[in-house]
């Protein structure tokens, strides 16, 4: 049996950084994932990918974060369950909680923080015949490898942040690249759109709007696609690769029997407080949850970890005062209380 303070399923980045958190108020975590490696989405789907929302980062590659991430976690010495899928939670009657998977491995925890992200996915797929046939010969619905499609004729479709954000990343690698949406707006962030807008501009990109892809043509791979234009013109371009980018369908797997309050395919949380679940001790954080005003971003997935971990530390130290301290003076080490010259500065320069 592993035991561990907090017992983190998701080892996507929220859960890394959830690890950080834990380990400056000197709690131990152990994490579960499913995959082989450590990053969730960030190492399965998007290693390549541009991110642009993390602060102090104008850009910064999907592995590119999680490495550092998991440079920053190091020094707490997080355990790892990997290439396993927490399958059942049981809590025990003294509040703590045993986490088992799916090949039997036994967690014991004194909380559990599930972080799982979207939980399982797939990707939404267009509705086209013969669609099945052409995957992996030139449906791609993951960008892995951005050097895949080097000097090739690519044609990007959606409205999203993906697809955005793609589009601005395979623009200097594709030999022809299209970007192709059912609507003239879209819904990704206005930075983005206007950096689109500025390739189209620029002849870098083709865009068409409004406009859906209706046909895959391709004897033994695709070869072109068939665009209904708005108005019902039909339009024939030869591509590579069509890479459909239109959200993925979360499944919450397991989570679903834990008995856990469920709405809109997530889980419920209290974000007044603390983020924890209708169940003592069990929280959850980053994309798995939901509540009124919930955006599913990275950094308000460190938010809710960095408080999640101040309400277990309440929990496990019941009357223990904790007074929160800054790394930016106390530094890592600074949070065992070793450094009282640095707080009376703090209190000195307040004062």
């Amino acid at each position: 049996m592993i035991s561990t303070d907090i017992i983190i399923i998701g080892a996507g980045p929220t859960g890394l950084f959830a690890v950080f958190e834990a380990g400056l108020l000197k709690m131990r975590c152990h994490l579960i994932d499913g995959l082989p490696q450590p990053g969730g989405q960030l190492t399965e789907l998007y290693p390549k990918k541009p991110i642009f929302d993390i602060p102090g980062y104008p850009s910064v590659g999907a592995s590119e974060l999680v490495d550092n991430l998991m440079e920053q976690i190091k020094q707490f010495e997080p355990g790892f369950t990997l290439n396993e899928v927490a399958e059942s939670i049981d809590k025990l009657e003294d509040g703590t909680f045993i986490v088992t998977t799916n090949k039997g491995t036994r967690h014991h925890g004194k909380a559990v923080a599930i972080a799982g992200g979207l939980g399982s996915f797939e990707p939404r797929k267009p509705v086209l015949d013969n669609l099945d046939f052409y995957e992996d010969k030139g449906i791609e619905y993951f960008v892995k490898n951005p050097e895949q499609f080097r000097d090739k004729n690519v044609v990007i479709a959606g409205g999203g942040d993906s697809a955005l954000d793609w589009t601005i990343y395979l623009a200097d690698i594709a030999k022809n690249l299209t970007l192709v949406h059912r609507r003239n707006e879209f819904r990704g962030a206005l930075d983005s759109v206007e950096k689109v807008q500025e390739l189209k501009k620029q002849g870098k990109i083709n865009l068409i709007t409004p406009a859906e892809v209706e046909q895959l043509h391709g004897e033994s791979r695709l070869e072109a696609i068939s665009l209904k234009i708005d108005g019902g013109e039909i339009q024939k371009i030869d591509t590579d690769y069509l890479i459909p980018l239109f959200g993925l369908t979360p499944k919450l797997g397991p989570i679903a029997s834990w008995g856990l309050e469920i709405e809109k395919n997530a889980i419920k949380v209290n974000n007044a407080l603390d983020y924890q679940t209708n169940i003592e001790g069990i929280y959850a954080i980053g994309d798995i949850n939901i509540y009124p005003g919930k955006l599913k971003l990275i950094l308000c997935g460190f938010h809710e970890a960095t408080l999640m971990c101040q309400s277990v530390y309440n929990r496990l130290n019941p009357g223990k005062k904790y007074v929160l301290k800054y790394t930016t003076v106390s530094g890592i080490d600074g949070f065992d209380g070793t450094r009282k010259e640095a707080e009376k500065a703090v209190v000195k320069a307040i004062d």
